[in-house]
């Protein structure tokens, strides 16, 4: 007599179950460090820094808050939105983790994460100099420029998201790295430094390339982004092409 057959599972499958456990975990350890991250950043007395806009000059400080607000807008929406791979209509909660995610969280932390980490391994003075040391915690230091590149790529392979219109997802990211540079500009018209000393160092000519670099390299990352969620949720991709038909 022949035995019926059984579905079985693929080696690489896991339970929704175990799915929307993880990504509670992750969403909730990420949100409690991060916020905890940007508390004790904002009261740090750093020394010799210009006092004026305090903490919000730093893009550290700003990726730092857009993560903690990233993944407190993932955890409420494990609560009362969708994790679905390709809802018909999501909500707004989830249409706005997505667009956050794509657009600003991940090319923002990776830039952030790979530029520090950059000029730190060239020179450190010119951008975390050893004066820094007795106040700022090397823990910390690790929360605002290791660990939001760890998270973000954690997010990237456990959380599905639909990117939107390329167009618009490179406008918006354009958008905030161009108030950003104008943001640094006021900085040092009104205080008469530079945020970062390795702008010191720079005459004209090459501030202007590092800016353009800088700027060149983050819109890079977004296509990076772009590119990784599509090929890591190939599947899902093409099921929510289809729904969208």
């Amino acid at each position: 007599m022949a035995k019926p057959k059984t579905k079985s599972k693929s080696k690489g499958s896991t339970s929704p179950g175990f799915n929307k456990a993880v990504q509670l975990v992750l969403h909730l350890t990420a949100v409690l460090q991060f916020s905890y991250g940007v508390y004790i950043f904002h009261n740090i007395q750093m020394p010799n820094t210009v006092p004026f806009a305090g903490k919000f000059k730093f893009l550290t400080f700003i990726c730092a808050i857009i993560q903690a607000l990233y993944y407190i807008v993932s955890l409420v929406n494990d609560f009362v939105g969708t994790n679905e791979l390709a809802p018909k209509r999501p909500p707004a909660i989830r249409q706005f983790k997505d667009w956050l995610m794509a657009t600003l969280a991940f090319p923002v932390a990776l830039n952030v994460g790979v530029t520090f980490w950059s000029l730190y391994a060239i020179d450190r003075e010119l951008v975390f100099p050893k004066a820094l040391d007795p106040v700022f915690p090397s823990w910390l230091n690790h929360i605002l420029h290791t660990n939001i590149v760890v998270f973000i790529v954690l997010e990237l392979f456990t959380s599905y998201r639909a990117y939107p219109k390329r167009s618009k997802g490179l406008t918006g990211l354009t958008v905030f790295m161009g108030a950003y540079l104008v943001w640094i500009h006021i900085v040092k018209h009104y205080s008469g430094v530079w945020v970062y000393p390795v702008l010191e160092v720079l005459q004209l000519p090459q501030r202007i390339v590092f800016f353009v670099t800088v700027i060149g390299f983050t819109l890079a990352l977004y296509l990076v982004g772009e590119f990784l969620n599509n090929t890591v949720w190939a599947k899902e991709v093409k099921l929510a092409k289809r729904k969208s038909n």
